[in-house]
């Protein structure tokens, strides 16, 4: 499992959003320099997370962006899955891989299907709001 560009800028906009509430809606542009991402490519991003009611949006003249629900209500876990092909581990665990003739007898295969349980588990266990504290060297979430 390697996180796109996308699914992790994904997450730098929606602790963006957290980071500012009493700002109300923030213009895309703002955004794109804060986090040093091109304006262009956060369109598409926020699309997504607007096309799945993370976001809101309003055009125009004091138009922009904000999140729908409290930073405690969004979790890593489903931010990557709106952003990212799989979370999943080996292909054969994704959620459009074909039936493996092999299953059944495949000694590594609760290995992998463990690793995309805790992975699953620890992704939706962290939030938009656990993001935004600060994390000293040594410290995990």
């Amino acid at each position: 499992m390697l996180i796109s560009t996308k699914g992790r800028y994904a997450l730098r906009v929606m602790a963006d959003l957290a980071e500012h509430p009493a700002e109300g809606y923030i213009p895309l542009k703002e955004i794109a320099q804060r986090q040093e991402i091109s304006e262009k490519y956060l369109e598409a991003i926020i699309k997504i997370l607007v096309k799945a009611r993370l976001l809101s949006g309003v055009r125009g003249k004091g138009g922009g962006y904000k999140l729908t629900r409290a930073p405690e209500e969004y979790t890593v876990g489903a931010i990557l899955r709106l952003t990212e092909d799989s979370l999943a581990p080996v292909s054969c665990l994704t959620a459009e891989a074909p039936p493996c003739a092999r299953a059944a007898a495949c000694r590594t295969l609760p290995v992998w299907r463990r690793l995309d349980q805790i992975i699953n588990e620890y992704l939706d266990s962290v939030t938009i709001a656990d993001l935004l504290r600060e994390i000293g060297p040594g410290d995990g979430l």
